[in-house]
């Protein structure tokens, strides 16, 4: 009987990466691709094929495929978008060009903004008003609708709109007039794509809802022509299974779900990284960890404590400056919590002009990626110096499957390393440090803006350049320990085949905590629970295999940021006890609380999720003790502490169960390298991880 598979498939910004496995044995299968510009299809399509023959399947045996990619995200940061119009309230035109006229640097003399998807000559405005009560005060004119809409598809120089927002004015308290704007133009252009903030961001707040559903609209064709490529290049390869979608929360949906609610994606790719690392934890039994996933182009830092992720309402996109807040386009929708650090194995190294070593937010990516990937790049990178440093292995490099111009590195790092007066061999490790350094410094303010300690954190790494930097960040970190997961490299794509079916759901609701009526939450959960479960119905989910959770916004009276309080457990009609879980969150983050203020309730959250699947694992066979002697490979110079090593090499796929290895040591496997430093000590675990600890400096 032919066996059965399910495929995990995360497209990042370097590498297309797939994991395969097998229902009912339990084998996984690995591979890298290098993704392709300007359309991704093309990598996966390729990279899929080439899996597939190596393993001799047929597509008709792959029963599901998960898949997370970075085409949302990148098509906002590369703004490769849709031409998208906007409908808004008689006076609101602006709004995506006001802001909140916050400054998100106050020493910056020529502080810029992100310019906005929809510009000025896109926009209409539609007499119509809602109060924020939800009463409405002056119904939609229906006949200036249909104006504004023919205006905006009448075919210019610079062309008709493709797609269209409609954002009218405290829609999230009552969505009627955007209805029935949204019923007239589909009746009159029911091939144009609408999105409504009474759908896409039904929460308060006129700029983040307008950038919110701006962006929708401004990715909704792109996505919805991706996967309609994708999905016709599957069946072809025979695939006949379920193909799902990962969301920003870390969940799973249909790919209907994908094109109704397109906006969702935009971190589809780092939520599955996150998810992988809470799954190592689990093995590891460490529930309190740091996700540190460094890729090609970009790296992402999420913190995971008691097993649990942090999620959030919102997210910046397309920050005109990758490491300051507030400099993106606000994106109300829920994701996991997590930072973009913006250092990959393809940032480029640079001179400033200040005649300092700087090292990204640029990156190579795969077009055409590093000095050494010999495809028309020459700006030294991080791999390039990598490789100069003797971490990586020219001819095995993806498994063999692709060689490294040693040359053509050390010729890119030799230009940079001549304007900053520096030799070559002093320039790579000066790369190597400044981004360990730069990712370092924004995993710790990750960590503490949620008080804790960064040295209570174990740090998972993954990624194809993570297990190569981990080492040096965790020890920046002041952490005493770090694991390099069995799959390190394509470990994304498992957090894929991890994810459970999920879909959110957030409401705002303001109402002060002495005046809340449980009948009224209750009321308002049970609406948002029916919407939810119909989308995972959706998916083939039955209410019967569903999780609900519930969650609150709250605040002090008179402040402007709230924070999220879980009510599972929690009887809504307790308000002490839901004050008291309030002032202990508060407590936990600013160290003291005032408990004689009073509170409100503002946003309000559910999630359904289905259970989770059952997760393909093996169990790594024992060695005949610690000694790593028999998956030793050879030695070559590696770069530590100023001055080469002769450092030893092991094949990760020959260590077992029980294995010691000492550092310094160079563990190779075809999706990635890892790095030990001389104070760095590895156990292979039965589960095939290695848990690494250090013990002393290694500067």
């Amino acid at each position: 009987m032919a066996s059965h598979y399910r495929l995990g498939l995360d497209i990042g910004g370097t590498f297309t990466d797939f994991v395969l496995t097998d229902s009912a044995s339990g084998e996984i299968y690995r591979y890298k691709h290098l993704t392709s510009y300007p359309d991704p299809a093309d990598g996966v399509i390729d990279g899929l094929r080439a899996l597939l023959a190596d393993q001799q399947i047929d597509g008709a045996q792959i029963d599901e495929i998960v898949h997370s990619t970075t085409l949302v995200t990148n098509a906002i940061i590369d703004r490769r978008g849709a031409r998208a119009g906007l409908l808004t309230s008689a006076g609101f035109r602006h709004v995506l060009d006001l802001g909140k006229e916050q400054r998100y640097d106050a020493y910056d003399l020529f502080i810029t903004y992100p310019d906005p998807l929809i510009p000025d000559d896109l926009r209409r405005e539609i007499p119509e008003r809602t109060l924020a009560d939800g009463d409405v005060l002056t119904p939609v004119d229906e006949d200036a609708v249909l104006a504004a809409v023919e205006e905006l598809l009448i075919p210019s120089a610079r062309r008709p709109i493709e797609s269209l927002a409609i954002v009218f004015l405290h829609a999230y308290a009552n969505p009627a007039n955007e209805e029935a704007a949204a019923r007239v133009i589909a009746r009159h252009f029911p091939d144009l794509p609408l999105s409504l903030s009474s759908q896409v961001a039904p929460v308060v707040g006129e700029w983040d809802r307008t950038s919110t559903t701006a962006a929708d609209a401004y990715v909704r064709p792109l996505l919805s022509r991706y996967l309609n490529r994708l999905q016709n290049a599957l069946a072809a390869l025979n695939f006949r299974g379920r193909f799902a979608v990962m969301l920003s929360n870390g969940g799973a949906a249909s790919v209907d779900t994908a094109r109704r609610f397109p906006i969702r994606l935009l971190e589809s790719g780092p939520s599955a990284g996150a998810l992988a690392a809470r799954e190592v934890g689990r093995d590891l039994d460490q529930p309190d960890l740091l996700g540190f996933d460094m890729g090609g182009t970009t790296a992402k830092a999420c913190l995971i404590e008691g097993g649990a992720l942090y999620l959030s309402g919102s997210f910046e996109a397309g920050r005109v400056n990758r490491f300051k807040r507030g400099s993106g386009l606000p994106i109300a929708v829920p994701s996991v919590d997590l930072i973009e650090i913006g250092a990959g194995g393809g940032s480029i190294a640079w001179r400033n002009d200040l005649g300092l070593l700087q090292v990204g937010p640029h990156s190579a990516a795969a077009d055409p990626g590093p000095a050494c990937y010999a495809q028309g790049g020459d700006q030294p990178t991080v791999t390039d110096a990598n490789l100069l440093l003797g971490y990586l292995d020219a001819d095995f490099f993806l498994g063999g499957r692709m060689k490294l111009d040693f040359q053509r590195a050390k010729d890119a790092i030799s230009a940079l390393a001549a304007s900053l007066h520096m030799d070559p061999v002093a320039c790579a490790w000066g790369i190597h440090q400044v981004v360990n350094e730069n990712m370092a410094a924004a995993a710790r303010m990750h960590i503490i803006e949620r008080g804790h300690d960064p040295r209570r954190f174990t740090l998972v790494a993954s990624g194809g350049a993570g297990p190569a930097h981990v080492a040096a960040v965790a020890r920046l970190l002041g952490a005493g320990r770090f694991v390099l997961p069995t799959g390190a490299g394509t470990l994304s794509s498992v957090g894929c085949l991890a994810a459970p079916f999920a879909f959110a759901l957030e409401r705002t609701a303001t109402v002060r905590l002495d005046a809340l009526q449980p009948e009224d939450v209750i009321a308002r959960f049970g609406d948002m629970a029916r919407e939810a479960l119909a989308v995972l119905a959706d998916a083939g989910i039955a209410p019967a295999d569903t999780t609900l959770a519930r969650a609150v916004d709250m605040r002090m009276v008179g402040q402007i940021h709230t924070i999220r309080v879980a009510l599972d457990g929690v009887d809504v009609a307790d308000r002490a006890a839901l004050a008291e879980r309030f002032h202990r969150l508060y407590e936990q983050l600013f160290a003291r609380t005032n408990r004689a203020m009073p509170l409100e309730c503002v946003h309000w959250h559910l999630s359904a999720q289905s259970n989770p699947p059952r997760r393909a694992s093996a169990t790594l066979p024992p060695g005949a003790g610690d000694d790593p002697s028999p998956a030793r490979k050879g030695h070559r110079p590696a770069f530590f502490a100023g001055h080469f090593v002769e450092t030893p090499v092991y094949d990760r796929e020959l260590l077992r169960a029980g294995m010691t290895i000492h550092g310094p040591a160079i563990i190779e496997d075809p999706e990635s390298t890892a790095v030990l430093t001389p104070a760095d000590r590895a156990l292979v675990d039965a589960a095939g991880h290695l848990r690494v600890t250090f013990f002393a400096s290694c500067d």
